[in-house]
């Protein structure tokens, strides 16, 4: 992997072309021994060709295309690109209306000069956090390939897409850490805006009270930049934060429970680490988080939601869906008008309180996930994939709930077991939270 602002410097010096970027991508992912086939649902090597010969003309005539510029990109097969249809990682919509504009976040990129390699796999219509997919295939987690790991989900393909240097970053959504899971899986960096920064128009929702759009990369900084521009600001640097006197809460409660001892051992060593650094570390609890699962047992926001999207194509087609996704949405079927008016109400007062137990500190640590990737097939079994997608989505899910930004950066050391580091920030606290993101990755990264 190579950050996006090292692969910008190169272009700008001429020593590698933006064609050079769009070919190394394109054999890499259809390298027979790799995981691109499983990883890209469809592959846009003509059109990015062309625009990375656009790139590297306009720059041979002294017209500097941009900064990012002939750099690609991968997306999660849910954006609208124009002239396609927006399937989702489903069979279901393969062969709906094509869009008709690319959604504000595409169209984004491109103006910035990044050129979207393909689109990528993901769980079937974002609501799984595992990545398994029936219909293109499942990517492995680059850890242990040969035993063939889930890579996390729902954005799985664009974390094997960066992760394996088929594309230098991607696009995902998140809305119970769809971006941070597979981060977390596949040993890079993943970023949750505070959703409301982040245009969602244009994206096949989820739960719109939860959806949100964010990067996966190789880097806190690489992150930043492309969060920036997925928001229509400026992408600078991050401003590191001093780490020395930063008050930072481990939550005693929910958040360690039936974490791994591989993961304890890295979340541990990573807090040594950080206080070694002098950032001063509090266990405490934080009662807010005790009343989610009795508020979420009916299936939440994401299946009243999702149920509410789909109820239609549910009666038509629901035989050609994942059947375990198929039964997650139609949970939603049976929640009533009052229980989901009482959900919002709950989420109000909850985030009040929250906001106030953390007010006090400059940000919340925990695992991103408490376990390392199972692999796959240990899934087959119904209860064993419901119990492991519970379980990884817990941590990661409070984030969405509670309307905060928050990011999982790599905590492991090469070898090892892939495990993340979550940050959650405070509501549109975003350019603090990158700030102090950007010093723990230093604090973090092998000596």
């Amino acid at each position: 992997m190579r950050r996006i602002d090292e692969l910008a410097q190169a272009l700008a010096a001429g020593t590698i072309t933006s064609r050079s970027l769009i070919e190394e991508s394109l054999a890499r992912i259809g390298d027979p021994d790799g995981e691109g086939e499983r990883t890209f649902i469809k592959v846009h090597a003509e059109p990015a060709r062309a625009m990375a010969d656009a790139v590297d003309l306009m720059r041979r005539d002294g017209r500097p295309p941009g900064r990012y510029a002939g750099i690609p990109v991968a997306l999660k097969d849910l954006f609208d690109v124009a002239g396609e249809p927006t399937p989702a990682g489903s069979v279901v919509l393969a062969e709906a209306p094509a869009a008709e504009v690319d959604a504000p976040v595409v169209e984004r990129l491109r103006q910035a000069g990044f050129i979207p390699i393909g689109r990528v796999n993901m769980t079937e219509f974002a609501f799984s956090g595992l990545g398994i997919n029936p219909h293109h295939g499942t990517p492995a987690s680059p850890w242990e390939r040969s035993s063939r790991r889930i890579p996390g989900g729902s954005s799985s393909g664009t974390a094997v897409a960066v992760a394996d240097g088929m594309a230098a970053a991607g696009l995902g959504t998140d809305t119970g850490g769809s971006c941070r899971i597979p981060a977390a899986f596949c040993g890079i960096v993943g970023y949750k805006p505070t959703a409301r920064r982040v245009p969602i128009s244009g994206v096949l929702p989820l739960a719109p009270s939860l959806d949100s759009v964010g990067p996966l990369a190789p880097s806190v900084a690489c992150c930043a930049r492309i969060d920036a521009i997925l928001a229509g600001e400026p992408p600078t640097p991050p401003i590191p934060a001093r780490l020395n006197g930063l008050h930072l809460a481990v939550p005693e409660n929910v958040v360690l429970d039936g974490i791994d001892a591989s993961v304890g051992a890295t979340f541990d060593k990573a807090l040594s680490k950080l206080s070694a650094a002098g950032a001063r570390i509090e266990r405490t609890r934080f009662t807010e988080f005790d009343e989610l699962p009795t508020l979420n047992a009916r299936g939440g926001f994401a299946a009243a939601e999702a149920y509410a999207w789909h109820r239609r194509l549910l009666a038509t087609q629901g035989s050609r869906y994942d059947p375990r996704i198929r039964v997650r949405i139609a949970r939603g079927e049976h929640i009533s008008a009052a229980d989901y008016i009482d959900l919002l109400q709950a989420r109000v007062r909850l985030i009040g309180g929250f906001d106030s137990a953390t007010a006090g500190f400059d940000g919340v640590l925990m695992p991103t996930v408490p376990i390392i990737a199972p692999r796959i097939a240990d899934l087959d079994d119904e209860r064993a994939y419901n119990s492991a997608n519970m379980l990884i989505l817990r941590n990661t899910a409070l984030g969405n709930f509670f309307d905060r930004c928050a990011i999982s950066l790599p905590c492991h050391h090469p070898g090892e077991a892939p495990v993340g580091l979550m940050l959650m920030g405070e509501t549109m606290g975003d350019a603090r939270l990158f700030g102090i993101a950007n010093a723990m990755e230093r604090a973090l990264s092998p000596k």
